[in-house]
């Protein structure tokens, strides 16, 4: 409750939730004794999908390896303190709430957004570790992100780019994405993953053509895949590792884990022991998380209940692939926010889906409703149903015994199951 309201009154900084600019960052900063130049070993994760997939897998390989890591990230599902990690730990929500209105206290009667204020408030407290590993998750593209402050990093990671957020920019196809994500990447060492055509694998290329950084490319310079006995095969020029399979779903997920292995083995030498370890230890909050226990799971009895923050059309692709490599009928649940590519994110999840019922997201104003909802998908919603709460629908599946829900959309639709459950 008491973030809750810091956070209604951190609004008023700001007539505006999103704004791309620098200025008012490095005007706080600055305030703030600039922390950004005072931290090390600073890691920069951008992409449309896969960044909290990389950071996390990123993170469980290092301490494996005993280095210690605070990690920046967002959105949050439950808490806004899981955004902040320091020496490994979350931060206690009263020691947030410290935090926050000490950074207020400097911004004064001066603007900033939310987002600006709570990374700076993120880089002050990483002080106390500045000798850590920093990974740090870009909000908005990066070019004009707030997280886009630091002279120099150890390297940067690119993860899956799509169209998404195009609102937000002038240039509003895949090289305009492209661009505002790579342009401004410090020039140190980049680790690129796998993308959904070698199209933009050269894009991506081309717009990194003048950044002198070392280019490390998935497929290129390093590689992951799954063989015929079910074995998972990753090899670069450091040679190759037999990998156990990793405790986050989603053939997807191969992908990023395998851009984390490359970074690690470049920059910090990591042993094939300790990335074996690594990846099945990842953390990550819905992606893809099944739920084993809970409230939601006994309504669902014998069935399984899964749930995926995904809610753009590249996520929705590689759910779809999901969902066809199940031996189950999978039954989808979709609440999304206004501003996403509904009627793109419903028709591939379609294809291979038993059925398809769509809620609204509690507690967001920004959500499209139900009704609104369906109205958008044209002829392809005459095969979608409604619900007014998930349960309901975990309640119609429960005299089932064999049958998956998959919860999926929004991130913000997935702190609201986590909490439900």
């Amino acid at each position: 409750m008491k973030l809750r309201q810091l956070l209604k009154k951190l609004e008023k900084h700001h007539n505006k939730k999103i704004d791309l600019s620098l200025d008012r960052t490095f005007n706080l900063l600055k305030k703030l004794g600039n922390p950004q130049n005072k931290i090390k070993n600073v890691i920069t994760v951008v992409g449309t999908n896969a960044k909290a997939s990389m950071c996390y897998s990123l993170k469980s390989i290092l301490n494996e390896a005993n280095y210690k890591c605070n990690m920046y990230t967002s959105p949050h599902l439950q808490s806004l303190s899981e955004r902040f990690i320091f020496n490994d730990h979350e931060i206690p929500e009263d020691d947030l709430v410290n935090l926050l209105n000490d950074i207020e206290k400097f911004l004064g009667e001066e603007n900033a957004s939310v987002f600006e204020i709570l990374t700076c408030g993120f880089l002050k407290y990483a002080e106390n570790y500045k000798e850590n590993i920093n990974i740090i998750e870009a909000g908005l593209f990066h070019q004009f992100d707030s997280t886009n402050v630091f002279r120099e990093n150890l390297f940067s990671m690119i993860g899956y780019i799509g169209l998404d957020h195009t609102q937000w920019i002038k240039n509003k196809t895949i090289d305009g994405i492209i661009h505002e994500k790579t342009t401004k990447l410090l020039n140190s060492n980049i680790f690129i993953n796998k993308q959904e055509t070698p199209e933009i694998t050269n894009k991506i290329k081309k717009s990194l053509k003048t950044n002198s950084s070392k280019k490390y490319f998935f497929s290129e310079d390093f590689h992951i895949s799954r063989n015929e006995n079910n074995f998972i095969h990753y090899q670069d020029d450091l040679g190759e590792i037999l990998l156990p399979e990793p405790n986050i779903l989603g053939e997807h997920q191969l992908g990023n884990i395998s851009t984390s292995i490359a970074a690690t083995r470049k920059i910090f030498q990591i042993k094939d022991q300790y990335i074996k370890l690594g990846i099945q230890n990842i953390r990550l909050k819905g992606r893809l998380e099944e739920l084993k226990t809970g409230k939601l799971k006994k309504i669902i009895g014998k069935n399984k209940i899964f749930c995926d923050g995904g809610h753009n059309i590249g996520a929705s692709k590689s759910l779809a692939s999901w969902i066809n490599q199940q031996n189950q009928d999978v039954h989808v649940v979709v609440g999304m926010m206004r501003d996403k590519p509904h009627k793109e994110f419903i028709n591939n999840l379609s294809i291979n889906a038993k059925s398809i019922t769509l809620i609204d997201i509690p507690n967001q104003e920004g959500s499209i409703s139900k009704e609104e909802f369906k109205k958008k998908l044209g002829n392809l919603g005459d095969k979608i149903l409604l619900s007014n709460d998930v349960r309901d629908v975990l309640n119609n599946l429960s005299n089932r015994e064999d049958a998956i829900c998959l919860v999926t959309g929004s991130l913000y639709l997935m702190g609201e199951i986590l909490n439900l459950n």
